[in-house]
């Protein structure tokens, strides 16, 4: 059997493997050319069945996170003395988290956008940050397998392990500038929650901590061409504001923490949500269901429209057994509340109100 014709046959009809053999061995006895048949065979054989498992395999799908502010009231006090206004340190953290979690890829992560939409919808308050319970909510209302929620424990000098302005610890040697000293030494500690959105559980913990040190500058000096920051936010992902002595320590320590919360992402385990439904409404090419964030339907789910042809039903007891119904169609949802979601018409005509729609989701 010639080269070729070995290639040909492992390639075989609608497949993309190809693989080149060497010809028979022109001497030798029967039985040896029989072995190298023996051989080729089981090669041809592997190569198929590696070539339909690719082809067959689904690949698993990243888990969805939604990273929220972190909770920074221990150190509250301490923000407006370092920044000279208060900053909300929460949402840079967060932010920066988001950044390093979207660059190494091991999750899908939920955009701020979305966040930021249900958030004022549920009148998620700074307050609710600290509260697994509250954020495990939303984080089912966003279609999230997964909640991640933080806390800043130390933020500042090293003159109270507390943080800056906790416990006691004076705030008089902090100002606008930072705060001077002939060895300024700055710490930023973290830690973060990876919490299941049905149970509030916490799956998964990790910690960051960062320190920078300079001699004879501030806090928020030490280098670059940071010159402060608008609207009361620190954009702390920026070039300029990690060259300072508190951006060093701050981006160490989100470095540390964001290589935890990707150790733990096995603890996590995608979730696989049944959606049943019916049309509440047809308003033109627009079709309302009765199901919606609550039921576990997101902006692009697709689900399949069937209406109901007959009920089977016991002649006992009058209860119905089954509904057999047939597809009419396919929506895909453009707009979702907590109890209702609109959707455009994929495919199919003619739905009418109390037509039943069903999807598998992940």
């Amino acid at each position: 059997m010639s080269e070729g014709r070995l290639a040909s046959l492992v390639k075989g009809e609608g497949q993309h493997a190809e693989v080149s053999f060497p010809e028979f061995p022109e001497g030798g006895s029967l039985m040896k050319k029989a072995l190298f048949a023996v051989a080729v065979l089981g090669l041809i054989a592997t190569t198929w069945v590696t070539a339909a498992m690719a082809q067959t395999t689904p690949t698993p799908r990243k888990k969805r996170v939604a990273v929220f502010d972190f909770d920074y009231a221990t150190v509250h006090g301490g923000v407006a003395a370092i920044f000279g206004q208060d900053v909300d340190i929460g949402k840079g953290v967060s932010d920066l988290l988001v950044k390093y979690l979207v660059k190494d890829g091991s999750y899908s992560v939920l955009e701020r956008k979305s966040m930021d939409k249900i958030l004022t919808e549920q009148n998620f308050s700074t307050s609710d940050r600290a509260n697994p319970a509250s954020a495990a909510k939303i984080g089912k209302l966003l279609g999230a397998d997964a909640i991640i929620v933080g806390s800043i424990t130390q933020f500042g000098n090293d003159t109270k392990k507390t943080g800056v302005g906790g416990a006691g610890g004076g705030l008089g040697g902090f100002g606008l500038g930072g705060f001077k000293h002939s060895n300024t030494k700055a710490i930023v500690a973290l830690d973060a929650r990876i919490v299941d959105i049905d149970t509030a559980e916490i799956l998964a913990v990790a910690e960051g901590k960062g320190e920078s040190q300079r001699s004879s500058t501030s806090l928020v000096g030490g280098g670059g061409s940071w010159h402060g920051f608008g609207a009361g936010g620190v954009d702390f992902g920026s070039s300029d504001f990690q060259n300072t002595i508190i951006g060093e320590a701050v981006k160490a320590a989100v470095e540390n923490m964001s290589a935890e919360v990707i150790a733990g992402k096995d603890k996590l385990v995608a979730r696989t949500i049944m959606v049943e439904g019916l049309v509440a409404a047809v308003d033109g090419g627009q079709v309302i269901l009765n199901v919606g964030a609550k039921a576990g339907v997101k902006v692009g789910d697709q689900l399949s429209v069937e209406r109901v042809s007959r009920e089977i039903k016991d002649p006992a007891t009058g209860k119905v057994l089954r509904r057999m119904s047939t597809s009419i169609g396919l929506v895909k949802v453009t707009d979702v509340d907590d109890v209702s979601s609109v959707c455009s018409v994929v495919s199919g005509t003619g739905f009418k109100t109390g037509d039943a729609v069903k999807t598998t989701t992940q």
